[in-house]
């Protein structure tokens, strides 16, 4: 087993320890969950939540068969390929559906905007500051891994920042009962640009060759 999947491994092994530190609010919403319900699973944080720890094997599968096509193709970088790619969806799309939860109001409360900086942080609280600091973290993570054109700290902020407006557009156009706030958007980036640079190590620094590319083997000249 190389670094890339022990690494893989550790993940896993650690959020299912912090799960279950947290078992009894998230089993609150299993019944429903694996009853396949909507409302008390897929609305609710708890429910959100308890699915993403679920499906964890199944990125983890995901990512090991990706890797797998890659190697065989020749691809000297498949496991931290593979392992951007499985990350940036199951780590962020998750906290994207709960941002975009409605609220009790949604359709008939007013949007509501918040554009002066700094206005809002203070009412955020610790737990709304990690919130936020962890929607696109995953996505700041794995990213710079996978791209080598985001593979900057400049780039990383203006993504998770892109990222982050496109969200709080969405809560404002279609009316979800949420603050479409700045201090939101610069936290959310400041998330991915932390997680950016904890990744480092790892990131992409030249363009992948042909060798690189799923399903292509370099063939021998002649």
């Amino acid at each position: 087993m190389n670094r890339n999947a022990t690494f893989l491994c550790l993940a896993v092994v650690g959020v299912a320890s912090a799960a279950f530190a947290v078992r009894r609010p998230l089993l609150m919403s299993a019944p429903r969950c694996m009853a396949g319900q909507w409302h008390g699973c897929f609305d609710a944080f708890n429910g959100v939540v308890l699915m993403t720890l679920v499906t964890l094997p199944l990125a983890a599968l995901v990512a090991w068969a990706l890797a797998y096509r890659r190697r065989a193709a020749g691809d000297a970088s498949a496991w931290r390929t593979s392992l951007a790619e499985v990350g940036m969806v199951h780590g962020t799309v998750p906290f994207v559906w709960l941002t975009m939860m409605p609220g009790e109001g949604a359709g008939t409360a007013p949007a509501r905007v918040s554009l002066v900086p700094l206005r809002d942080l203070v009412t955020m609280g610790t737990l709304g500051i990690v919130g936020n600091l962890l929607v696109f973290a995953a996505l700041g993570f794995f990213a710079p891994m996978r791209f080598a054109a985001l593979a900057s700290a400049p780039r990383i902020l203006a993504l998770g920042a892109g990222c982050s407006v496109l969200v709080e557009t969405a809560q404002y156009v279609f009316r979800l009962d949420r603050v479409s706030s700045v201090d939101d958007v610069l936290v959310n980036a400041v998330g991915a640009l932390l997680a950016g640079l904890a990744s480092r190590r790892w990131w992409r620094t030249t363009a992948p060759g042909p060798s690189d590319l799923p399903g292509r083997a370099l063939t021998p000249a002649g």
